[in-house]
């Protein structure tokens, strides 16, 4: 019975043909939207040698819930794609990434589909998102020269929670990065890939950093309209502040924040605000 009036009411999660759950009608209807608040901005493009950008992106799709039910995840279109769009004005090339080099997984329920800009750097990175580099490959070819590299992006979505915490090469990666001065960007609930710089008992590198993080607060909402499917396996705001990272947003907002090498953003409402931060403190620390 209560099932069917949460489907009457359009606020229960929506069946996919493999099981898993995407948002309610109500839920969609709030949280994604046809176009994008995306600034076309031109920068003066950077011209020097560290040109390249490595994203790493989730190859899985389905994360299971406390009450077993499986939310349809993945990447955030908007979170990693507005934050492409003015990196790439600015005059930064990508090396697209997944952990073993099946597809990206991308949220399409949340695809801004009227937004020509989104679709347009879509379209022109559609093969690298099916054909991706594998992360191992990266870790055993380009560590040795981090010249070429000005940061790495891990855009937002909740898949970010899925494997890539328990990621070895994430790890070496993030910690390439930090050791070699290069940016770490990333948003919503992608600062849950920089657990991964605590696996086998290594101290959080990001401890005392300032950090943008989508709220525990609201993920503990969000099935109450059929967002979620049901509670969120771990909370991640209040795990990274376990391990002393400062978290200085309280809402799913526009908050962005950048710490020593360190860019973050708050929700897929800061994807807007994020790519110009990106953009402007790269142009500004490396040009």
């Amino acid at each position: 019975m209560l099932d069917t009036i949460r489907k009457l009411l359009g606020i229960a999660p929506q069946l996919e043909s493999d099981g898993s759950y995407s948002p309610s009608k109500i839920a969609l209807k709030l949280w994604t939207s046809g176009t994008t608040d995306f600034e076309n901005i031109s920068y003066t493009k950077y011209q020097w040698k560290k040109s390249k950008i490595l994203v790493i992106f989730t190859e899985q799709k389905n994360m299971t819930m406390k009450n077993g039910k499986k939310f349809s995840t993945g990447n955030h279109p908007v979170e990693a794609i507005l934050p492409m769009l003015h990196l790439k004005n600015a005059g930064f090339d990508f090396e697209i990434a997944t952990p073993t080099g099946k597809p990206v997984v991308f949220e399409m329920w949340a695809f801004p589909k009227e937004d020509t800009h989104v679709k347009s750097l879509y379209d022109e990175y559609k093969s690298n998102f099916e054909k991706p580099m594998k992360l191992h490959d990266f870790v055993e070819e380009s560590l040795d020269d981090a010249d070429p590299y000005a940061a790495v992006f891990i855009p937002g979505g909740h898949g970010a929670m899925i494997g890539l915490p328990e990621d070895r090469n994430v790890s070496k990666i993030l910690h390439w990065a930090k050791e070699n001065s290069l940016f770490t960007i990333t948003l919503c609930h992608w600062p849950g890939s920089l657990l991964s710089t605590t696996l086998d008992n290594q101290e959080f590198i990001y401890k005392w950093y300032d950090m943008a993080v989508f709220p525990d607060s609201v993920d503990n909402f969000t099935p109450f309209i059929g967002y979620l499917p049901g509670k969120m396996p771990v909370g991640l705001s209040e795990r990274l502040k376990s391990l002393g990272a400062n978290i200085v947003n309280t809402k799913a907002d526009k908050t962005v924040c950048v710490d020593r090498k360190l860019i973050t953003g708050a929700s897929p409402l800061a994807s807007n605000e994020l790519g110009k931060l990106a953009a402007e403190t790269l142009l500004k620390e490396l040009s």
